[in-house]
Parts: structure tokens; sequence; C-alpha cells
């Protein structure tokens, strides 16, 4: 990776003239992270192309709008935000990574352009990782590119039962199908529209973890505690902290490999990794993320600095926060689907109050006004003294609001 050209200077927040930090992406990722900057002294901006959007709502405005309903390529709103910020950051890995470098010529942008370009595509991601190994340990999953249907006929039969996955603009499970033969992997690249894709194998997984780690422009990185993950229907259901199933050692390993990677990277921010524990403790990259995650939202209210703040500070080339957790927690999604509770048409609001009722419980809503099945519309943090507490809350908390633990 290009060598990031820093001068030790970093970006103090100051009342006047304000210091401004950008953010490229409109979604919660970018509320979450305005609220951790504003607490801190900072003003944000946000680039997004909707008018109506999580992060939009906590930006700061001056004079007008500093939401800046734009492409994330308009020339425009980029040279705009550019002039007004000094240090921009992404909420997305999907924003272009040319847009990420236009910013740079005059803004500090963490991470990189060059950082983001590789979480964009599956292949450079992996083939990443696998030059990782030799010191990280840790390889991806076997894997082959589809490029076309005969790349389908010239597969390894060991690949298959496997996951079809597009090469780019996948998430939340969206662009990935199970294929359990040759046949139906040529459907499933058909109806993909025939874009790039990966054909990874499916292996004989225990569980799921993501590592959360943050490295500044001097180098110093920290690695947070290991997440233990739950999925429905490709998104995110449960995060666990400290997982129930991670070992000393799995956690050391995936600790080890996530500073490996970010340190490779020549990254500055923070980026979450995911990882598969197979059954026979083989630990497998899966992918990263460019960005606070998701699985990492338990550290606003179980942890001494949460992603968020790393991220201002990262990117502000401040000191970095202390990672450490301070109570077990498990974290909750809250999806659409919840508004629409025993096959309601219409939305109806759950009962937060019945929810923020249960010990330890944190709500945290995004600010969206049209739940959607499937769409994130917040979480619920539960924190305890113990681990067992808060996981006899989550279950608490399952059974309120309808869903089977």
């Amino acid at each position: 990776m290009n060598k990031v050209t820093l001068s030790a200077t970093s970006f103090k927040p100051q009342a006047s003239p304000a210091t401004w930090l950008g953010v490229m992406g409109g979604g919660q990722l970018g509320r979450m992270f305005a609220h951790a900057a504003q607490a801190m002294g900072y003003k944000v901006a946000v680039l997004e192309p909707s008018s109506d959007c999580p992060a939009g709502h906590a930006a700061d405005h001056l004079l007008c709008a500093h939401l800046l309903c734009a492409s994330y390529t308009d020339a425009a709103a980029l040279a705009e935000l550019g002039e007004q910020c000094v240090a921009v950051t992404t909420e997305f890995e999907n924003v272009p990574a040319q847009s990420l470098a236009t910013l740079a010529v005059h803004s500090f942008v963490a991470p990189s352009a060059d950082c983001v370009s590789v979480a964009q595509d599956r292949l450079i991601e992996k083939k990443f990782f696998a030059d990782c190994a030799q010191k990280s340990g840790v390889m991806p999953a076997p894997h082959h590119a589809i490029s076309s249907l005969a790349d389908i006929d010239s597969i390894d039969e060991a690949l298959l039962p496997g996951i079809l996955k597009t090469a780019r603009l996948g998430y939340d499970g969206k662009g990935q199908v199970r294929v359990t033969s040759r046949s139906e992997a040529k459907t499933a690249f058909e109806n993909l529209q025939g874009v790039v894709c990966v054909l990874e194998k499916m292996l004989p997984l225990a569980y799921e973890i993501s590592v959360l780690a943050a490295r500044g422009a001097d180098g110093e990185a920290v690695v947070y505690p290991i997440a233990e993950n739950v999925h429905r229907d490709g998104i995110l259901f449960t995060t666990t902290v400290p997982g129930p199933n991670v070992t000393a050692d799995c956690a050391a390993r995936a600790q080890a490999a996530a500073l490996e990677i970010i340190g490779r990277l020549n990254y500055v921010g923070v980026l979450c990794i995911e990882f598969f524990v197979l059954r026979d403790g083989t630990l497998v990259v899966n992918e990263m993320a460019p960005r606070p995650h998701n699985s990492g939202h338990y550290t606003i209210d179980a942890c001494i600095t949460s992603q968020f703040a790393q991220q201002v500070r990262a990117m502000a080339r401040l000191p970095l926060g202390d990672p450490r957790q301070h109570s077990p927690v498990v974290m909750l999604n809250i999806l659409g689907d919840l508004w629409f509770a025993n096959g309601s048409s219409t939305a109806v609001e759950p009962a937060w109050d019945q929810l923020l009722a249960l010990p330890g419980a944190n709500l945290h809503l995004y600010g969206k006004d049209d739940p959607r099945p499937g769409r994130k519309m917040g979480h619920v943090s539960f924190v305890a003294p113990t681990l067992a507490q808060a996981q006899d809350n989550l279950q608490a908390a399952c059974r309120l609001l309808g869903l089977s633990a």
C-alpha cells in the first residue's frame, strides 16, 4: 500500500473558528460518528445523496445546511466538503475510492482511498488476506473467481457446496447465494446479472467473530475484545462480548491477525475484520469493513472508548483511546420487522418503555421513520455485572419483542 504522508499536526477541536470533520455517507454509522465528534467539540458535515438520512439529522448547520445532498462523485460537493473540513472519513465502504482520493488532495482522509479500495473488491481483499497469512497465520476460505459460465465449468468440485458472492457492492447478505452444484451456481450467476463473483467453499462453521482494531497516523494500533456474532438471513442479530465460545487462544490469534492486517494496510481509523471459527478450532478470515461496524456498537455502552470516538481520534490525529471493556454486554439489532409483529400490515411502534424497564438496557434508535423488514432501525445493548445477567436480559427483551432468541 502507498505510505500515508503526514505532518505531526493534529486537528484539535476549537470553538472559533470551529474545527470541522467530514463524513461520506448518511447512514446510522455516520449519525453515531457525528454524535461522538460533537461530544469532543467538533462540527460535522455530511455528504449523502438522500436529503432524509440518519447522519443528516445529526449534522451541524452553518448558514446553509452542511448536509450536502449530492452524489458521492459530485465535483462541486466534494470541493465544498474538502474546503469545509480538515479531515474526512467514510461510514460506507461502497463510497467510490476515487472520491476519497479527490478529497485527499486538500483534506486528510482516513481511511485512505487505497485502503477502502481493497475492501471494495472481494477478490482483491482475499488476495490481500492471503498475502498477510505468512505473518498472520490466518487464510481466507478456499475460493475461485467467477466471471463467466465457463469459469463455473472449471471449478474444483471440492468448492461445492459453496456461496456465490458478488465481488463488489455486497453487504448484509445481499449479493450472496448458496449453491450445491454447478447447475445451481450457473443459475445463481445469471440471476446476479453475470457480474464478477467469488465462489467460496462452505466450511464447517462453529461460530463467527469480529475484531475491531484502530490505528493512528503515527502507527500506534489498539485492538478491542473479541465479539461473538450471530446472523439471521445474512444480517447481524446479536453480538456478545466476551464471546461465550471464544477461547483465550482463539482471541489471541484473531487479535494478532487483525493487528497484522491493519498494519500492513498502513490504515488510519477503525477497521472491523470478520472471522469464521471452524469446528476444529481453525480460524478463517472472512472480510473486512473499513469503518466502524454494526458488531462494534457494543463499545458505546461497554467500553472506555467507543468505536466512534476512536474513529474521531484517529482521523483527527489525536492519541487513540483506551479500548478496554468495563462490563459484559449483549447487543441486539432492531430491524423494521418488529413494527409488523403478529403479521400486522400496519406499522406499530414497539414498546420501548417496556424494553427500557429491563436492567442494563441502552436503546439506540437511528431516526428512520420508514420501518421495513430487514432494515436496521436501531439496536439495544444490555450491560450487566456478569455475562449471564446480560444474556438473561437479552432473553427477556426477545420475549417482549416477539423474537426467538
